[in-house]
């Protein structure tokens, strides 16, 4: 089967696809702090990598193994972020600031399970609430959503913090007891 040429492109493709989805969720596991889980994805993704490689190499000569391993890689890249995406690691904290002050929106925010912390702001236009909320990255579109619906000139920054201690809320997320 590997004499086949077409064959050798299909298999040196999926290779590929394989081993860098696996090492662009390597790298995200390790930017996330999970460094047992990364070693050993590491692990299969070595592995995976020397056999492409070792394909690629053997038959140099054939330009289209070449252009397979390098599409191969491209779509692999976009894989393992899609699979990233959908995993939805760690948290986010997201910066609101509203378009008018509503002692409301914080406590409608905190009932559908969000983390809020709110303070009075003044802006060019006058007073503003400023808030902070810290949620699951995969509730941030929701968050966003929920935010415009209850002010939809609200300014948002969103970021992911490095470390989290203290606080009610993320020992409650913890526990599973939020957004079940």
């Amino acid at each position: 089967m590997l004499h086949n040429s077409y064959a050798m492109i299909v298999i040196i493709l999926l290779i590929n696809i394989v081993y860098v989805t696996f090492f662009t969720i390597r790298m995200i596991l390790t930017l996330k702090g999970q460094r047992y889980l990364a070693a050993f994805i590491s692990i299969i993704e070595v592995v995976i990598y020397v056999v492409g490689l070792g394909l690629v190499l053997e038959n140099l000569n054939e330009i289209q193994n070449l252009i397979a391993y390098a599409i191969g890689y491209g779509i692999g890249v976009l894989v393992g972020m899609k699979i990233e995406e959908k995993l939805a690691l760690g948290y986010i904290t997201v910066n609101v600031i509203t378009k008018e002050y509503d002692k409301e929106l914080p406590k409608l925010l905190r009932e559908k399970g969000y983390g809020v912390t709110n303070w009075a702001a003044n802006g060019l236009e006058g007073d503003r609430m400023a808030m902070q909320i810290l949620t699951p990255r995969k509730y941030e579109l929701k968050l966003y959503q929920t935010i415009k619906e209850l002010d939809p000139k609200a300014f948002i920054i969103s970021y992911e913090p490095k470390t989290i201690h203290g606080g009610f809320w993320v020992k409650t997320v913890r526990k599973g007891k939020l957004f079940s």
